[in-house]
């Protein structure tokens, strides 16, 4: 099959039931208005895989999806609030065990303290940030804080290679870091099926941020880990956003060829010295609300931060503030 975006969703639908998968969307309060989070009944109980956020939507929803059933295991694929925010609710709901990789566990413990959300108002100012703009995206990330609480307790960390049982099959873990930095997806070799969670989504490309913190080169990370899986010649991919899809390497192709040419577009913005906020807007020349333009910095300086290890653009302070100017 050649399409990435499948017309048939008859058939997406019959793929899923063969492997024994629910495929849930639960509504977000965002422009990417849902997330999927995945069922499945596996041995002696139900399997769920990434939780959304902690809200009265989502607590309402699981109530009702789990009602009579067993959850035993909680699969969290990255830390990201929509994946990872009812984690600890639902785990203590249920007692499930929460797996998840040992990177993204520390991220997600750490993201909404203090002391990471300390720093992040100095971070917007040294972007060029204007000065009421930055208060007021750093409350928007801190509003995410319950959302996220209580956190889980993990009891088991996944890495390369582990096996997992979704359903009646097995799937190996594949650390795919980009969109976080301890991502994973679950791939079984039988049916070349993928949960490709953030790492591949079929119609949007996966944000790609540098957020201060972890990895300094996420968008390296990230176009190494499409590669990797491009190896796997994945045929059916249940991603986290959007429908399941056939063929992941034209899709994989597809997003290597977006971020070569939004490479080429920050390199020319920065012909002349500018600060990450001036070149965010530059790229993003459409209107964006306080959580949109978190998401717009953090990846142009993902984008930014790719150039400057491959030494194509230099950084310099001046007054405080980072400039970056093609070398």
């Amino acid at each position: 099959m050649t399409q990435h975006a499948s017309n048939n969703g008859t058939e997406t639908e019959a793929m899923l039931k063969k492997l024994g998968v629910e495929a849930n969307r639960i509504d977000l309060p965002f422009r990417l208005n849902h997330v999927n989070c995945f069922l499945a009944e596996t041995g002696q109980g139900w399997t769920v895989i990434d939780a959304g956020l902690n809200n009265d939507y989502t607590r309402a929803f699981w109530e009702r999806k789990l009602q009579g059933k067993q959850v035993t295991d909680i699969l969290v694929t990255h830390y990201h609030p929509d994946h990872f925010g009812y984690a600890g609710g639902l785990q203590e709901k249920t007692g499930a065990k929460v797996r998840m990789t040992q990177t993204d566990a520390a991220a997600g413990m750490a993201s909404w303290a203090a002391p990471f959300l300390e720093t992040i108002p100095e971070n917007y100012r040294a972007s060029g940030i204007p000065e009421s703009q930055a208060v007021q995206m750093a409350k928007n990330t801190e509003a995410f804080k319950p959302l996220v609480s209580p956190l889980p307790k993990i009891e088991q960390y996944l890495a390369e290679g582990d096996l997992v049982q979704i359903g009646p099959y097995e799937y190996r873990v594949i650390f795919t870091p980009g969109h976080s930095d301890g991502m994973i997806c679950f791939y079984n070799e039988e049916h070349r099926a993928l949960f490709s969670a953030d790492h591949i989504l079929p119609k949007i490309t996966p944000n790609i941020s540098y957020w201060f913190h972890g990895e300094k080169d996420p968008l390296t990370s990230y176009l190494t880990s499409l590669e990797k899986v491009r190896k796997l010649d994945a045929e059916f991919v249940i991603p986290s956003h959007g429908t399941p899809f056939y063929n992941a390497n034209q899709r994989i192709d597809e997003l290597l060829m977006h971020h070569d040419e939004r490479l080429d577009e920050t390199l020319e913005a920065i012909a002349a010295p500018k600060t990450i906020f001036e070149t965010c807007e530059t790229l993003f020349q459409r209107p964006l609300n306080v959580h949109e333009m978190r998401f717009a910095v953090g990846e142009t300086l993902a984008h930014l931060e790719h150039l400057r290890h491959k030494k194509e653009c230099k950084r310099e302070m001046a007054n405080g503030i980072w400039l970056y100017e093609k070398v």
